[in-house]
């Protein structure tokens, strides 16, 4: 079992920054493709971004591209969303997501039910 605990969100002006972290229980995530997803109020849940298990490979949604940045330190068993020029569109809660999966062969990185394992989600909230 996997339990993933994020970290770092909260409120921030508009073109400020944070950084999110997601760190891994009970089991090393070195073998798992990772994710970042966010869910505003009244809306599905979105992909971000995600990284595979190596960290070499990334992938943006188009409307962070250029703002956000995944990274994972796998000795630290831990995942990391950098995000720079925060807008108010950006505000949602943010979660991590995790599979054993290599989806980057599979396919489905963007895909919510691609995943097994989901954090409880921080709240990022980006003022005006």
């Amino acid at each position: 079992q996997v339990q993933l605990v994020e970290s770092g969100g909260g409120l921030v002006q508009g073109g400020g920054s944070l950084r999110l972290s997601c760190a891994g229980l009970g089991r090393t995530l070195s073998g798992f493709t990772m994710g970042w997803f966010r869910q505003a109020p009244g809306k599905e849940r979105e992909f971000v971004a995600a990284i595979t298990r190596s960290g070499v490979t990334t992938d943006y949604t188009d409307s962070v591209k250029g703002r956000f940045t995944i990274t994972r330190d796998n000795a630290k068993n831990t995942m990391y969303l950098q995000m720079n020029s925060l807008r108010p569109e950006d505000t949602a809660v943010y979660y991590c997501a995790a599979d054993p999966n290599n989806l980057w062969v599979e396919g489905g990185w963007r895909v919510t039910t691609r995943y097994d394992y989901w954090g409880q989600g921080t709240q990022v909230t980006v003022s005006s």
